[in-house]
């Protein structure tokens, strides 16, 4: 939780910006005092830090494969999960999503067109269309062109299909490794559905953690289920600019409303969200991850997760000098960077 001279910064600050803006003492009490009260009220507390650290880091730092190991294997597929495994990673990162039809399924995208050999929107696509797809058709092991070895070792991904979530997670138990659920939206569905899977599978309480870049998410699964061990999603500057530093917006005023917005939205994270919704895990873009950054987290109970490393160097790095759980697309070899 927030440490004692933070609460005590928070809360001051707040105090003179009230006062310098309404002239009232009153109002500024009454201001920090309804804060205070809601905060009581309405914040989850992290779970037992013991048991956060046993799904987090069972073993010292974890690598966990970006959506299964993207790089290595179809992503989101349950042949990603099983290279995974092969390749000794301590855990996988999957992206739960849902079909028309109201089924969980992995997937990363809102529409199939990216890794599958079909189209059209999973909003608008039951789960018995979504079976029917190759979710290996667009991986690069399946390009034309390749070498004899990488066309064998493709071969074995030739008509991987779209997993449901429960597939996935059965296939993670079963191999021991650990789960991220990154959870790309739908709130209320994605919880209830994780709630019934925790029920079922008990296990997941220990080796599995419920992420998202979106804080109702997280604070809906609270509500669900208050036990899950759960992080927030980061990326500084992710709403006025892509991944690569380009302008999202071409209007002037738009992309300097968004900047505004992005500077808001980091101080909500590092001073208010993570405390509401009682985190144990913050995982954030590996350009903006320091020795003092991990310190900063580590001081409040939360471990940091960076994301997305995909070079030998980087790997050293942060398994070494940093020494916090690293997500990467590849378990084999350097690969392009991932924003």
């Amino acid at each position: 939780m927030l440490q004692l001279g933070d609460d005590v910064t928070l809360y001051s600050v707040l105090f003179v910006a009230v006062l310098l803006g309404s002239r009232s003492p009153v109002c500024s009490t009454a201001l920090l005092v309804f804060l205070y009260l809601f905060f009581a009220v309405f914040r989850f507390p992290q779970v037992p830090a013991s048991r956060a650290r046993q799904a987090l880091r069972p073993d010292g730092v974890s690598v966990i494969a970006h959506r299964g190991g993207g790089h290595d294997a179809p992503e989101n597929t349950l042949a990603a999960i099983r290279e995974a495994s092969k390749n000794d990673a301590a855990g996988v990162e999957l992206d739960l999503e849902f079909s028309s039809d109201g089924i969980p399924i992995l997937m990363h995208d809102d529409s199939v067109e990216r890794t599958t050999n079909g189209s059209g929107r999973l909003s608008q696509m039951s789960f018995s269309e979504l079976s029917k797809l190759d979710a290996a058709a667009k991986h690069p092991l399946r390009s034309e062109g390749n070498k004899d070895k990488t066309m064998r070792r493709s071969d074995r991904f030739a008509g991987e299909k779209i997993p449901t979530l429960e597939e996935a997670v059965e296939e993670c138990i079963k191999l021991q490794l650990s789960i991220y659920f990154d959870v790309k939206g739908h709130p209320d569905e994605a919880a209830a559905a994780l709630r019934e899977l925790y029920k079922k599978h008990p296990v997941l309480y220990n080796t599995s953690v419920v992420c998202s870049f979106e804080p109702k998410v997280i604070y809906r699964m609270r509500q669900a289920d208050p036990e899950v061990v759960t992080a927030l999603t980061h990326r500084p500057w992710s709403l006025s600019r892509y991944g690569d530093g380009a302008p999202r917006f071409s209007s002037l005023w738009k992309q300097q409303w968004m900047t505004v917005l992005d500077v808001l939205l980091d101080w909500a994270h590092h001073h208010f969200l993570w405390k509401l919704c009682g985190v144990s895990a913050f995982l954030v873009q590996k350009n903006f991850v320091s020795p003092d950054y991990v310190e900063y987290w580590a001081q409040r109970g939360v471990e940091v997760v960076s994301w997305t490393i995909n070079t030998a160097v980087e790997k050293q790095y942060y398994q070494e000098h940093l020494q916090v759980n690293y997500i990467t697309d590849s378990l084999l070899e350097d690969c392009d960077p991932h924003y």
